[in-house]
């Protein structure tokens, strides 16, 4: 008798145990990467996740940025919305990003009741040094013209790198 009340009960733990296996968190961290866009002397953090499981409506994350020229992070609040394949997450501009040395990014999703669900702690790492990028944009305005900071009449085009930035 005693062996036909531990069959069920050895059963049970073993479901639970499977269970356990299925859990999956919501978002997963599918890309990572620095953005420098030139023409408009701009560097950018761009995160991309893929969704796991049901994110509930109403959902949203908060992304803090560790920022390349010190003091306090730079932060960016997301709404999800739930017809979305990806979330794409970018950051304000930055200056004084480093070739190859990493920088700390945190994303937490909070559900519409302001409860956490999920943090995902990241680096990423820039192949490239800001120095590329031209101190002033070298267009302006929705046409794209030449900046006349740069392009000053008559003279040499200034497309010298930012030099105001701390030293690691």
């Amino acid at each position: 008798m005693k062996t036909l009340r531990v069959v069920p009960l050895i059963a049970a733990l073993m479901l639970t145990a499977c269970q356990r296996g299925d859990e999956t968190e919501p978002l997963k961290l599918s890309g990572k990467l620095f953005i420098f866009n030139y023409r408009i002397s701009k560097a950018t953090y761009n995160l991309a996740f893929d969704f796991q499981g049901k994110i509930p409506d109403g959902s949203y994350v908060e992304a803090s940025f560790e920022n390349p020229t010190g003091g306090a992070p730079l932060k960016v609040t997301q709404k999800i919305f739930p017809f979305w394949e990806k979330l794409v997450l970018e950051s304000p501009p930055l200056r004084c990003v480093v070739k190859d040395r990493p920088y700390k990014v945190a994303v937490s999703l909070f559900g519409p009741d302001a409860k956490k669900i999920q943090t995902i702690e990241t680096t990423v790492i820039s192949s490239l040094d800001q120095t590329i990028l031209p101190k002033n944009s070298i267009v302006v305005g929705p046409a794209y013209d030449p900046n006349p900071k740069v392009f000053v009449k008559g003279g040499v085009p200034d497309f010298s790198p930012d030099t105001d930035c701390p030293k690691a």
